[in-house]
Order: C-alpha cells, then structure tokens, then sequence
C-alpha cells in the first residue's frame, strides 16, 4: 500500500514598498516561509535576479533539500548496515541555466560528501551506499536530471 504525505507551507511576499508590483523595479523579492511549529525561513530571489544576497534563494533551498535528502537517507543506510558514520559534511553544488526568454532550469548537482567512518574496511560498501541513498531520496526523484555523487572518506 502507498503511503501519501503532505505538506504545508505558507509564502508571503513582504516586498511591497507601497506601489505594488507598478514596475519590475518598484518592489524587493523578499519573502517568508511559514510551516506550523518551525522556524521562519526568510528568502528572496536570488541577487542576479534583483533578490536581496543576503537571504536564502529558491535555488539555494532546491540544493539544500536535495543535499540534505541524500545525507539522512544515507546515514540511515550506514546504519543498517553496520558502517559507523562519525562526521559527514557535504559541499554541494548545482548549476542552473537561464535561457534568453528568462525562463530556465538545473542542469547539473554534484553532492560532495567528506564522510568520516570508524573503520577502512567499509569503504567500499560506504561509497555504494551513496548510490543506494540516491535511489531513495525523496527530492532526488522528483528531479528531471541525473546528480553526481563525488564522496570522499576518512576514517579515524
């Protein structure tokens, strides 16, 4: 049986300086993202496209959600299979194409994950289990492009 979940979230614009959306230059791209019983995420466009730099992008939350689908995806692996995950940072990356009419899309992420485990004999399976964990995440399937996987590991 299929499980279904949903989620809520709650976008508002506070980018009005009192004349709307009169011109493309007449209002900030700043906006906050409500879900009961967390945290308020504070966003804009991203500073190319008039967005304040200082806050989280859309493009920036799309990397991260797939990032960090993949690391808790891959911990649980690790964990069910008796491999010892002792730190795990990932440098992600993503390319997005802006085509001539504005429009445009990602072409490209690269998960980077700098993994410590306990143990040099379960290097090998650690690395596979990244692609397992890639053929689980939630996010990663919802994508119409491939991501790379480029882990690096340490063991102590």
């Amino acid at each position: 049986m299929v499980k279904k979940h949903q989620y809520k979230v709650d976008t508002i614009w506070s980018g009005n300086r009192g004349s709307g959306t009169m011109d493309y230059r007449s209002y900030d791209r700043n906006f906050t993202l409500k879900m009961d019983g967390k945290a308020d995420i504070l966003g804009s466009s991203d500073s190319s496209f008039s967005g304040d730099r200082s806050l989280h992008n859309p493009e920036d939350l799309l990397l991260a959600a797939v990032s960090s689908c993949h690391m808790l995806w891959y911990l649980h692996l690790c964990s069910t299979h008796g491999i010892i995950v002792l730190e795990y940072t990932d440098h992600a990356s993503g390319v997005m194409e802006e085509e001539i009419d504005g429009s445009g899309k990602f072409t490209e992420m690269v998960l980077s994950p700098d993994v410590l485990i306990n143990n040099d004999e379960d290097i090998e399976l650690a690395e596979k289990l990244h692609y397992e964990a890639g053929k689980m995440c939630f996010i990663a399937n919802s994508l119409n492009f491939p991501i790379q996987y480029k882990p690096r590991f340490r063991t102590s």
